[in-house]
This record gives C-alpha cells, sequence and structure tokens, in this order.
C-alpha cells in the first residue's frame, strides 16, 4: 500500500512544503527543470535558502518528492490503492501509469535524463508497493516481491514505449492489449 508519511508531519512543515511544491510546480511550467534554481523556489515560495535545505538536499529532492506525491494521488484519485488484485485493476493501474508517464514526459521537452530517471524510479517503485499489497492481500504468490518488481519494471516500460509512440493507441485499447503480458509476468512467478 502507498503509504502517506506527510501525514504525520507538523502542520507548519506540512504548509512549508507545500509552499515549496507550489512554487516549484509553477517555474517548472515556466521554464523547465534544469532553468530552476533553489534561489527562483525559494523567491516564488518566499521563505529562505535555510528553509529549503531544512526540507530538500537540492532542487533534485524536491523533483523526486513532487514526482512521488504526484504519483500517489493519480493512485488514490483512481482509488487503486484500496483495491484488490483482480484484472480490471490490473488494467486500471497500466492505464494510469500510461497516463501519468505521458503527462510527465509532455512537461520535461526536449527530454532530460536526469528528469526521466527520477520519474522511472519513483513510477516503479510505487508501482511495486502497489502490486505487492496486492499480492500479498490474497497470498498470491510465494514471493510476491519479485513479481512485483518484474511486473512493475514490465508496467512502466510499456506506459514508456507507448507514450513515446507517435501513432499509440488509445490508452485503453492498449491497456487490454499489454494486460496478458504483465499478468503472466505476474502468474510465471506464482507457478514457479
Amino acid at each position: 500500500m502507498l503509504l502517506n508519511l506527510e501525514e504525520k508531519l507538523d502542520p507548519r512543515v506540512k504548509r512549508t512544503r507545500k509552499f515549496l511544491e507550489q512554487a516549484f510546480a509553477e517555474l517548472l511550467e515556466e521554464k523547465g527543470f534544469q532553468a530552476i534554481t533553489v534561489q527562483d523556489i525559494t523567491d516564488r515560495a518566499e521563505v529562505n535558502r535555510a528553509t529549503f535545505y531544512a526540507h530538500f538536499s537540492d532542487k533534485y529532492a524536491l523533483l523526486d518528492h513532487a514526482i512521488r506525491q504526484s504519483f500517489r494521488q493519480e493512485i488514490e484519485k483512481r482509488v487503486l490503492n484500496a483495491c484488490r488484485f483482480d484484472m480490471g485493476n490490473l488494467k486500471a493501474l497500466i492505464v494510469a501509469v500510461c497516463e501519468f508517464v505521458k503527462k510527465t514526459n509532455e512537461h520535461c521537452t526536449p527530454p532530460q535524463p536526469q528528469f526521466e530517471s527520477l520519474v522511472e524510479t519513483q513510477v516503479k517503485d510505487g508501482i511495486k508497493l502497489l502490486l505487492h499489497h496486492w499480492m500479498e492481500q490474497d497470498n498470491l504468490s510465494a514471493d510476491p516481491q519479485t513479481a512485483a518488481t518484474a511486473a512493475s519494471w514490465a508496467i512502466y516500460g510499456l506506459a514508456l514505449q507507448w507514450s513515446r509512440d507517435k501513432n499509440r493507441l488509445p490508452v485503453e485499447q492498449y491497456a487490454e492489449q499489454v494486460l496478458p503480458t504483465i499478468a503472466a509476468n505476474l502468474s510465471l512467478v506464482q507457478a514457479a
């Protein structure tokens, strides 16, 4: 299950993080990640640099946090974190990942390897946690960690391929097409 560690933070810390996150998001829209400085973020959020560094080690840590939070919110919006494993929920997860990857790639033009790497890491980790949770709920695998890891890599890779395809299928159709591949990926570990 995707946990929200933010819920345990002091309200003042949450508020400051929200200011930093909002400033960062606005700046991303305006000028792109590479052009943003910590000073830009602190000026926009109306906090000092020491406050920024009390929350994040650098702008990459803030980006990492923002991606993780954004993906978690996408999963929660679709209520996948409250679901159990079944093929319909697996398909919904594939659709969610495809749409999230496409949306994040659109915000980063031209592609920036550091940005893409952070997105990949956070999305795969989020998928893995959710799949692991689903599989443990129903004892679907003797090794849910391995199954969830393999499937998370497959889902992310397929979503990235779909997002880059200029003649891509509609997302629901694509998810239906790759669903057997993902399901087999999970079943291989179950059968072993």
